[in-house]
């Protein structure tokens, strides 16, 4: 899994995969995923049992949160992640029955990723969400199979 990485443009967006593992096992709670293609990990992404991990406050329905989803720089570009994204989906569905919809939040520079999960069905939420950084995410939901 360390040696999972992104385009160096991608950074900012996503951060480096050792930080993003360390911070999901300072939260008991999280689920960190490996995205797998013939057995060798090609991406993450973390499932956090709560809305307010992304979105800065729970939401009116149960809500989970998608954090730090990514392929690495070496696969990106096969439509892997929309492959992952699909399958994220129904994995989240069979494992967290009472969860109505998944929250995830995405630097509104970030087109490439946000074309993704639009054509995932992913729509607009409660506006911009203001995580006290220099820039605004935009937040998106998509309801649950």
């Amino acid at each position: 899994m360390l040696a999972l990485t992104v385009l160096p443009a991608q950074h900012g967006y996503v951060g480096h995969i050792a930080n993003l593992l360390a911070d999901a096992a300072a939260c008991p709670d999280a689920e960190p995923m490996a995205i797998c293609r013939a057995g060798q990990p090609v991406g993450y992404y973390r499932i956090d049992p709560h809305a307010r991990s992304v979105a800065g406050h729970d939401l009116a329905v149960p809500t989970l949160g998608l954090r730090g989803f990514f392929v690495d720089a070496r696969w990106q570009g096969q439509g892997l992640g929309a492959r992952a994204l699909s399958a994220l989906l129904a994995d989240v569905s069979a494992r967290h029955p009472t969860a109505r919809q998944l929250a995830l939040t995405v630097d509104p520079g970030n087109a490439v990723a946000i074309g993704i999960y639009l054509r995932a069905d992913f729509h607009d939420g409660t506006g911009l969400y203001h995580d006290g950084g220099s820039r605004s995410q935009r937040l998106l939901l998509r309801k649950l199979p």
